[in-house]
């Protein structure tokens, strides 16, 4: 099983527009993947580690697949319309990590 995490750095000034991330765009992303994605999490960052520290990320999602193969082809049919998504909710560049799921 693999994990794609999405990572949106908090960078002071930026625009992220959390309702329509949830209300829109993840429920199209999930009707888009819905034959490959077994799970889908949103978090929203509101410390860093030490006490008083920002979070170093706004808002990190986690979609977990069966596997590689399976996160391509369902991506690949669909990248351009959830990519072409993302400046309707912040003018952030995402960070994209894919992980084996290990435990």
């Amino acid at each position: 099983m693999i994990k794609v995490s999405v990572f949106y750095p908090n960078q002071e000034g930026a625009r992220f527009d959390m309702d329509y991330y949830l209300q829109k765009h993840m429920p199209m992303v999930r009707q888009k993947m819905a034959g490959a994605m077994k799970s889908m999490g949103v978090e929203q960052g509101i410390s860093g580690g030490a006490p008083g520290a920002p979070s170093p990320y706004r808002v990190i999602a986690h979609m977990t697949f069966d596997s590689m193969e399976a996160y391509q082809t369902a991506f690949s049919a669909h990248a351009q319309t959830i990519m072409a998504d993302i400046p309707n909710y912040t003018d952030l560049q995402p960070l994209v990590q894919i992980s084996e799921i290990k435990i």
